[in-house]
Parts: C-alpha cells; structure tokens; sequence
C-alpha cells in the first residue's frame, strides 16, 4: 500500500495506477479510528474497481466549537495496518493544511440546503457544510469513478448524492449497509467513549427503533406517538435523545401514513458519545 500525505503525491500514485492497471478507481473517504465497518466498505471497494483508495482526515469544518474535534483519536498507524491487510492499494493522509492551505475562514463552501438542515443538521449547525465542502474537495482530489459511504450515516449519504447529482459530478455514489455488533449496536469511531456499561446499555438504540418499525409494520400510523414513546423508553435506558423521527428515504422529509419507503433515523447522547443509527425498510403498498 502506498501511503501519501500530500495532494501532489496522490495525484501521481492515482494516475500510475490508471495507466498500469485501467479499470476504475474506488474511493473510501474516512475520519481514521477504523473498526470492521470501514473495512468492509473496503471490501465492496474491490468490486466496483481495480484501485481502491482510502483517505484518512479529521476534518475540523465539520465539528462545532464544543464538540470532540481535540480528542478524536488519530490511530493512523493501526489504520494503516488494517487497510494494508485488507487490500487498500493508495491511502491518503493529509494534514489540515494540505486540506485547507488558507485556512477555513476563506475556504470555499459547498452548501446542501433543506436536506443538510434537519435532524443532524439541525443539532449540529454547519456539520453538513463541512462534511460536503470536504467530500467535494476529496472528490476533485482523487477523481473517483465510484464512492462508497455507510448507511449507517443515512442522512449524510443521502446529503453526499444530492449534491453529486446537483453539481454533475461523474461519479457512483454507493451505500454501503450498516455494520452492527451482535448487540445490534451500529459500529462507530465513537463507540470508544463509551463505558463498558454504557456498551450494554447502547444497544438499546437500535432495540428501539426496530420496535417501531415492528409497530408500523403491525399498521400503526402515528408516527409521532410512536417516537416520543421512544424517546421516553431511551431515557430510561440512560440515553438523552436528540431527534428521533420517521422519514420518506426519498427526500428525508416528515413521513405519513401514506408513504411506503420509510426510514427511522435517532441520534443521542450516552455518556461522553453522540450515537445515531437508523432503519430503513418498505412497507407492503395496498
């Protein structure tokens, strides 16, 4: 695996690898502190191309000011192991300054509106513009045929295509499916701020948001009742909610009794971790 730190460096590994292999280039964009979900999407990067590349960056446009930004972990070195066992032929490591050389206050932006503005985006103000101008700028770096994102991050994924799609960039945006321990809890970077107890009690999550598919599918129709029921059951398994809502996957708007491809999406607090998870299913149309 070739490890590369500056823009110019990957830039030539890249264009190596197009001439001596061909086929297409597979990209996994990440923040580092890898675990088995990130590795999977490396997996399914070596079917969709002949060249898979890994990026490992800890952006600080997308973290607000009181949040974990100092203490995210930088494991750079046992991320490098990882990726080189699991096949990864490029991995770039850039610092902040190769990433942003003015700085982030004259930064160019890149902008979802109403789809980057609710739920994470509405706890987290400017999350979703930092996350978008960095994955543009990664993709205008390393000029990917096809991307690949887990779902766990449903509302990140969906921002991502959205404005792949709006800005006619040539390449695949692919979902990846969630990762899950046999708790059920959703494998995360973050997952390592919590307590071994916390550990047992965060599988609740998860727990409860497929009770509430589990009482849609029976024909339950209030989607709202059904989530501030849950939000009060999280409580009580030491959770402080933050959002918890039933969405159209199409667009991420309010769901109705009307509406078919659902998506339950939560995030909430356990200890010194900011956990989210989501369930995405389709209900049998009359």
């Amino acid at each position: 695996m070739i490890l590369c730190h500056t823009i110019a460096e990957l830039r030539a590994a890249i264009a190596e690898r197009r001439r001596n292999e061909g086929g297409k280039v597979a990209f996994v964009p990440t923040m580092g502190n890898l675990h088995s979900g990130h590795i999977q999407l490396i997996h399914e990067a070596h079917k969709e191309g002949s060249t898979v590349v890994c990026s490992i960056f800890v952006n600080p446009m997308q973290f607000g000011p009181n949040e974990d930004l100092d203490s995210y972990p930088r494991t750079l070195d046992a991320d490098s192991q990882q990726l080189s066992e699991a096949g990864c032929h490029i991995l770039f490591a850039p610092n902040a300054n190769e990433i942003y050389p003015n700085g982030l206050d004259s930064q160019t932006q890149v902008n979802v509106p109403e789809l980057g503005e609710e739920l994470c985006g509405a706890a987290r103000p400017g999350h979703f513009t930092g996350v978008t101008t960095v994955v543009s700028k990664l993709f205008n770096i390393v000029q990917p045929d096809v991307a690949l994102f887990g779902q766990k991050d449903f509302q990140q994924l969906a921002i991502i295509r959205k404005m792949a799609q709006d800005l006619c960039m040539p390449l695949e945006i692919k979902g990846v499916p969630t990762v899950r321990a046999e708790s059920g809890l959703a494998l995360s970077s973050r997952n390592g701020y919590l307590t071994q107890e916390e550990l047992t009690q965060a599988s609740a999550l998860y727990q409860t948001l497929v009770k509430i598919r589990q009482s849609i599918e029976a024909g339950e129709s209030d989607f709202d009742k059904l989530c501030q029921q849950a939000k009060t059951e999280l409580s009580t398994h030491g959770f402080t909610p933050d959002y918890l809502s039933v969405r159209r996957q199409s667009d991420l708007k309010i769901a109705d009794a009307n509406d078919c491809q659902l998506v339950i999406l939560a995030a909430a607090h356990l200890g010194k971790a900011r956990l989210i998870d989501n369930i995405a299913f389709a209900l049998n149309q009359k």
